[in-house]
């Protein structure tokens, strides 16, 4: 299980909660209680924490937190498919041709 969003404000960390399992992403969300017991103490790590189930679905997960949070570029760069080889304009997520994706980058959150 890994983190990838954590966030003072429950109800946003709930919102990318619902956008990624909406993906298919099982999710879990870490001091969902504690934040409210220890209002006391403004500390990061009493914050909510959202966390994929599955490691293997982390990157998937921050690419889709950052396309929502910052949208999708118009200008992003043209990209090739691995599985054909066809040069796919940087807005789409899926080969034109095919149906694959686009391969996951490292993305900083």
């Amino acid at each position: 299980m890994k983190a990838v969003f954590t966030d003072r404000e429950p109800a946003r960390v709930g919102y990318f909660q619902s956008v990624l399992e909406n993906a298919g992403i099982l999710t879990y969300v870490r001091n969902q209680v504690t934040n409210t017991t220890v209002a006391e103490m403004p500390s990061g790590i009493f914050f909510p924490s959202l966390c994929v189930v599955n490691d293997e679905d982390y990157d998937r997960a921050i690419a889709l937190i950052i396309e929502v949070r910052d949208g999708t570029p118009a200008d992003l760069p043209e990209w090739t498919c691995a599985s054909c080889s066809e040069a796919v304009p940087g807005g789409f997520d899926i080969c034109w041709k095919c149906g694959a994706e686009r391969p996951v980058q490292n993305i900083d959150v």
